[in-house]
């Protein structure tokens, strides 16, 4: 595994991908001090039994943020050299913030604006949802739609970008 530059590093894949795997050892292999920012939130027990696996499975060598809505709030605080950041995921984020009906507009820029001025590594995380066919619903276009544009504007400020499919990553910038 070749070690992350000092821009943020951008994950893409498509469920099960092997994606946030990728991602963990990215930031492991920095030898800084690690954070993890979960996004998603426990709607149900399924979510609670992965979110606590996840959490397990991480061990307590990282240290935990869950942050469904004010992101680049949470990662301000916790930012700093000598640190290394994951974010997983921007699709949940995106999820919580329909939900919410805030201003997703102005919350991408403000996200898209915060990466290249992070003094921590970034490690970024998100789904890939435009591979596939058209959703039929009103919701799940939009949806689609927003993390489209979000994945252009975090791509366009990452140093590297990765998209990973079965467990193998393809380097697509840096």
């Amino acid at each position: 595994m070749s070690p992350i530059s000092s821009g943020a590093t951008f994950v893409l894949g498509g469920a099960r991908s092997g994606k946030s795997r990728f991602a963990e050892q990215l930031v492991v292999s920095t030898g800084l001090e690690r954070h993890y920012v979960a996004t998603g939130r426990a709607w149900d027990d399924e979510m609670r039994v992965r979110i606590d696996k996840h959490k397990a499975d991480r061990g307590h060598l990282w240290h935990t943020q869950e942050e469904p809505l004010d992101l680049v709030g949470c990662l301000r605080a916790i930012d700093g050299e000598g640190r290394a950041i994951l974010v997983d995921c921007l699709t949940l984020w995106v999820t919580n913030l329909m939900m919410e009906q805030r201003d997703i507009g102005a919350e991408f820029a403000s996200l898209a604006a915060y990466v290249p001025t992070a003094r921590a590594r970034l490690v970024i995380v998100s789904n890939e949802v435009g591979l596939g066919i058209v959703p039929e619903n009103r919701m799940a276009r939009e949806f689609r739609d927003h993390a489209g544009r979000l994945h252009q504007m975090i791509a366009a400020e990452a140093a590297d970008v990765y998209f990973i499919a079965a467990g193998l990553p393809l380097k697509m910038k840096g």
